[in-house]
């Protein structure tokens, strides 16, 4: 082939990729306008009930108890001796399933089946709430591992607060039944809140399903707004 084919050839293929780049850029950007200009978001609820969950989730302290001291690590002095527990607790931190907020009398470790159970409770309660027409939101852990420091600092607060209760063996988590963390947006485009009432519903109905497969115990508590959990197996 000739030099000045080969040189009208490079210039065709240049050209070319040019204007298929431009094309679809552009193409891609009409795209995007038009996403953003069909505004938030909204939610389409559908089939949302509230579980009876005083009744369901009623599981008592020496019930809970007793699994966690089976199961769990014995009573941790501070953080310092939990963050040496490699192996045995794990340390959990704030994902696309869950936020860890607020811990004033408690650290962020739990034994490994009580994280495993955490992550599947995140994962459904996000599927559930797409299937019940409801934008995403996370998790909201309010309570976890206490040590004996906490424990202590605890009680001089509340002097109704239980020495032994289920949170210092690592095996327990609390979920705040009335505070989420709404995802923002996606793609540029803002999510509709969803009522807390709504999120709480949905919570309740994957919490009764995973409770009846026997994978824990739940504690339904109204003053503290939280579903007290305790995992049953290691």
């Amino acid at each position: 082939m000739k030099p000045k084919s080969v040189a009208i050839l490079a210039g065709t293929v240049v050209l070319s990729g040019l204007f298929l780049y431009t094309y679809f850029s552009v193409r891609s950007c009409v795209r995007e306008k038009q996403w953003l200009a069909l505004g938030p978001i909204e939610n389409h609820p559908v089939r949302i009930y509230d579980v009876k969950y005083a009744r369901e989730f009623n599981d008592m302290n020496d019930v809970q108890l007793n699994v966690a001291q089976a199961i769990g690590v014995p009573p941790v002095k501070d953080r310092e001796e939990a963050e040496k527990m490699k192996g045995r607790l794990v340390l959990l931190e704030d994902c696309d399933l869950y936020v860890i907020r607020e811990l004033t009398h408690s650290i962020p470790y739990v034994v490994p089946s009580a994280k495993e159970l955490l992550d599947v409770i995140g994962r459904n309660f996000q599927d559930s709430l797409a299937a019940h027409g409801l934008n995403p939101n996370k998790l909201v852990i309010t309570s976890v591992l206490r040590t004996e420091a906490d424990v202590a600092a605890l009680r001089k607060r509340n002097t109704n607060a239980s020495e032994n209760s289920t949170h210092r063996y690592g095996t327990t988590f609390d979920l705040s039944y009335w505070r989420y963390v709404k995802v923002d947006e996606l793609r540029g485009r803002p999510y509709e809140d969803v009522p807390p009432e709504y999120l709480r519903a949905v919570l309740g109905q994957v919490l009764r399903d995973i409770h009846n497969q026997g994978l824990c115990y739940i504690k339904y508590e109204r003053k503290q707004n939280c579903f007290h959990i305790t995992v049953r197996s290691k």
